[in-house]
């Protein structure tokens, strides 16, 4: 899963507007959440995997496809998605 896999997614079905992330962590504007998310990926100078916005987006990815009703993907394969390294430094750096 990389950055690109993840906006498609978002792009294809869209996160509620408010989402209690953590306890002390609420996101009241998803939509800004994920913008800013992917400004400071494309922007960022250094390995994909050093950027705290690729580590909240994949965080925040993979508690939307938890919260959310299975459609044919198996919690074994989100497991997966949460311990595979990204390949997405390759797709940041053609962009």
């Amino acid at each position: 899963m990389n950055y690109e896999d993840i906006k498609r997614h978002f792009e294809n079905t869209p996160p509620p507007k408010e989402v209690d992330w953590t306890p002390w962590a609420k996101i009241t504007d998803t939509q800004v959440f994920l913008k800013s998310c992917y400004t400071t990926i494309r922007n960022f100078n250094g390995p994909i995997d050093r950027c705290p916005a690729w580590w909240h987006l994949r965080d925040f990815y993979i508690l939307m496809k938890k919260t959310a009703q299975p459609s044919g993907e198996s919690l074994q394969e989100i497991q997966d998605e949460e311990n595979t390294p990204q390949g997405a430094s390759e797709t940041l750096q053609a962009v």
